[in-house]
């Protein structure tokens, strides 16, 4: 049976996510099928491309041709100026991506990045994020992001919160639920029989006995001691400063940890262009390059899309292994 494409949803017009997706096809050709939704007028100027009226037509055109699932906007993009006159447009592409995806006309979902500003500014965008949009689309209540490369796979537990309300965000539940949904997504997405979880401490040292903090003794032990008596083959809590060398990443397949820094940290270090969010949870694959809007360059020509060709391998692969 033939695997749908993968819908490419354009992100924020006057970032770089038109440019690398022109970028995308040209270096994957056919052999990887995707679709961009977006405005042609946001195109590269001199883009090769070729509108479909149905996602099935997009395996059928030249692989040095965009395939355009056309959804027009109210105007034009300036390269790095953000305009709330399309967030709108914005907003209604990653709707309708969800939409192919859920009837099945779409094999999963790679977003590019969106200004979250400019979509509050226009469209009363309430969401912290992408994640947090498709979650309610998908009408999921809990999700997980997780960054992945060849090298590593992270999952932070609390995201995008100060540091100073890591401790207070961090409870048992939040952090059994985060290790239930990334074993699980392991298991069923990535196919590992038995995923092995590597899980990080809060505090440094993992605390040292209740030295340098207590968390580690009273909250998280106790969850890995519940979970390990299921039969989840996990670790830790661990000293975060020794968990991610080579030697120490060959005994798990991904790492959990406490706040956002921790995960992201050694992961942009050890792959910075090939890591790539994938979210969790929901009922349909969904990743994204692992960078922003990078309005600073946009239109310049310079941006590197690795990230985004990463991305779309991954969302291609999983949905290969779903079908």
């Amino acid at each position: 049976m033939s695997v749908p494409s993968v819908a490419l949803t354009c992100g924020e017009p006057a970032g770089i996510g038109p440019e690398v997706a022109v970028a995308a096809r040209r270096q994957l050709g056919r052999d990887l099928p995707f679709f961009w939704i977006g405005d042609t007028g946001h195109l590269p100027k001199g883009t090769r491309f070729q509108k479909i009226q149905s996602p099935v037509e997009a395996q059928d055109v030249a692989g040095s041709i965009l395939p355009v699932l056309e959804h027009a906007f109210p105007g034009p993009a300036v390269a790095g100026t953000p305009d709330p006159t399309l967030a709108q447009g914005v907003v209604d592409v990653i709707a309708r991506a969800v939409g192919l995806v859920q009837s099945g006309q779409a094999s999963a979902i790679c977003t590019l990045p969106i200004h979250k500003k400019a979509l509050q500014d226009g469209a009363g965008f309430t969401y912290p994020g992408h994640t947090e949009f498709l979650a309610a689309l998908a009408g999921q209540d809990d999700v997980v992001m997780m960054l992945a490369s060849d090298e590593l796979r992270v999952v932070p537990v609390t995201i995008h919160i100060a540091l100073d309300q890591v401790a207070k965000a961090l409870t048992p539940d939040l952090l059994e639920r985060r290790i239930r949904i990334t074993h699980d997504a392991l298991h069923r997405q990535f196919g590992l029989s038995t995923p092995r979880l590597a899980v990080a401490g809060l505090n440094p040292h993992a605390g040292e006995g209740g030295r340098m903090g207590h968390q580690e003794m009273t909250l998280i032990q106790p969850i890995l001691d519940k979970l390990r008596a299921e039969g989840m083959a996990i670790s830790g809590p661990h000293s975060a400063d020794t968990m991610f060398h080579a030697r120490a990443r060959a005994g798990y397949d991904a790492a959990i940890c406490m706040y956002h820094d921790q995960a992201l940290i050694p992961i942009k270090t050890l792959d910075f262009d090939r890591g790539v969010n994938v979210t969790l949870g929901l009922p349909f694959i969904r990743t994204s390059p692992d960078h922003g809007t990078a309005l600073d360059i946009a239109g310049k020509g310079v941006a590197n899309p690795t990230s985004t060709v990463e991305a779309l391998r991954l969302a291609w692969r999983l949905a290969q292994a779903a079908s």
